[in-house]
């Protein structure tokens, strides 16, 4: 896969990484790819954050992939700085081919060399694939997340 470059976003890439993450059951309810405006005001905010890593991943000039990545620094766990990857998506095209895998190795070493002690990360509970694909890479569900929406 050395044909595959991943970089932060860019503006012109919001287009792409809307149309991924709308790209399945549960984001096909959540997003609006034919409204871009909230996704560039977001996209602009994160821009301006150190703490936010907003990244593609392209080959042959194509986005195939993104995550965000977003380091925190915190007092618990002895003052530890962890990361957590958000919004992981792969292009239908490319699943299977072994990007998602070198993706998140990037997003765990970038984590590294940020100083990061944890790398965390959440998935919906109904998506089953995803799971032992994390599992996979060495992350174990360790933990039951709760959302509320506002």
């Amino acid at each position: 896969m050395s044909d595959l470059d991943i970089r932060p976003a860019a503006p012109e890439d919001i287009p792409a990484i809307v149309a991924m993450l709308a790209d399945d059951p549960l984001g096909a309810q959540r997003e609006t790819p034919d409204d871009l405006t909230p996704y560039t005001a977001s996209y602009q905010r994160l821009a301006r954050d150190p703490n936010q890593h907003l990244m593609v991943a392209v080959r042959d000039g194509r986005v195939v992939g993104t995550l965000q990545l977003t380091v925190i620094p915190g007092l618990s766990r002895r003052g530890a700085t962890r990361s957590v990857i958000e919004g992981v998506r792969i292009h239908t095209d490319e699943r299977g081919s072994g990007l998602g895998t070198r993706f998140i190795e990037w997003a765990v070493d970038e984590s590294r060399r940020q100083g990061c002690q944890l790398v965390q990360l959440t998935s919906d509970a109904s998506r089953a694939d995803a799971h032992r694909f994390y599992e996979r890479l060495g992350f174990t569900a360790s933990h039951i997340g709760f959302k509320l929406a506002l």
